[in-house]
């Protein structure tokens, strides 16, 4: 074990003096930090984790509100926010363990009810496509930058929004070596309707249940789907729940799996399969159950 003293251990600490068993000229050398957002490429480019490049799935993710939706939305993040303050005061008072999904309700705050709000102003007015930079946010609600981000994350957790990061793609100038040719640009988001705190929430804000003939038609149309998934073949089924590239690679192994399964079970004689039982052997006495031989010696 190698001794220092405090002013050796401060200089070594430093950088200013080499570490045991290192030439003094390795000292100036500067080893490369890894890049914050842990990318492998040399860049170092500053990409969040979960990065999707923007315009490549917006198409998907974006859904247009119906009428009146962002409104109760709103109002439903209110009564949250409400509700997880008796929660919090159940907690305080009563000792009350929280099971994770009061946990996400009391974790709301009243900055967060206001980002949704205008999160959601925002879907009712751009149809559904909420794409808001931080500073957007703050600006718009008289909020910190670290408040928005914080109350993004409570909305997150308690299921009120998903949230998508993104990042776009930047011209490299020239000279510039190694700059980073992407750049994180703002979230996507999208406005939800929280289930699992359906059961906190006063009853009125629940949606209403649906009829019973409406019910047994859905189980209906449930069972026929399945009864008619059942009678396709592997192929057939791949191609109808499948599309794409992929539907065409399952669709093959398919007709593959299909093949095999019509060569074992047919008789041929390369695979040979006895007749153990026949399916009207008792009603026509036709195959070797069912028949008996006769005083001549001779089957029957």
């Amino acid at each position: 074990m190698t001794a220092f003293t405090l002013g050796e251990a401060t200089a070594l600490a430093l950088g200013r003096v080499p570490p045991p068993g290192r030439a003094p000229g390795m000292a100036a050398l500067r080893v490369r930090p890894p890049a914050r957002s842990g990318a492998p490429h040399p860049t170092g480019a500053p990409i969040r984790r979960d990065s999707i490049e923007a315009g490549t799935f917006e198409e998907h993710f974006f859904a247009v509100p119906a009428k009146g939706e962002p409104d109760r939305l709103l109002r439903l993040a209110r009564a949250a926010l409400d509700a997880g303050r008796r929660l919090k005061r159940a907690v305080r008072m009563e000792g009350r363990i929280l099971s994770p999904a009061e946990a996400a309700l009391a974790g709301l705050t009243a900055g967060a009810v206001r980002v949704y709000e205008e999160i959601c102003t925002l879907a009712r007015l751009n149809r559904g496509r909420v794409f808001p930079s931080y500073d957007r946010l703050a600006e718009a609600t008289a909020l910190g930058r670290a408040t928005v981000a914080r109350a993004l994350r409570a909305l997150e957790l308690a299921g009120f929004l998903i949230r998508q990061r993104r990042f776009k793609r930047v011209a490299r100038e020239e000279g510039a070596g190694d700059a980073p040719r992407y750049a994180q640009t703002s979230n996507a988001y999208r406005p939800l309707l929280p289930a699992r705190l359906l059961p906190h929430l006063p009853r009125w804000l629940s949606p209403a249940p649906l009829p019973v003939d409406v019910e047994q038609r859905t189980a209906e149309r449930t069972a026929e789907v399945a009864a008619m998934h059942d009678s396709l073949s592997c192929r057939e089924l791949a191609q109808t729940l499948v599309g794409g590239s992929l539907g065409r690679v399952l669709a093959k192994l398919g007709a593959h799996i299909d093949r095999r399964e019509t060569i074992t079970s047919c008789e041929s004689q390369n695979q040979p399969q006895p007749l153990l039982d026949s399916i009207c052997s008792r009603e026509s006495s036709v195959g070797l159950v069912g028949r008996h031989v006769g005083p001549d010696g001779q089957t029957r």
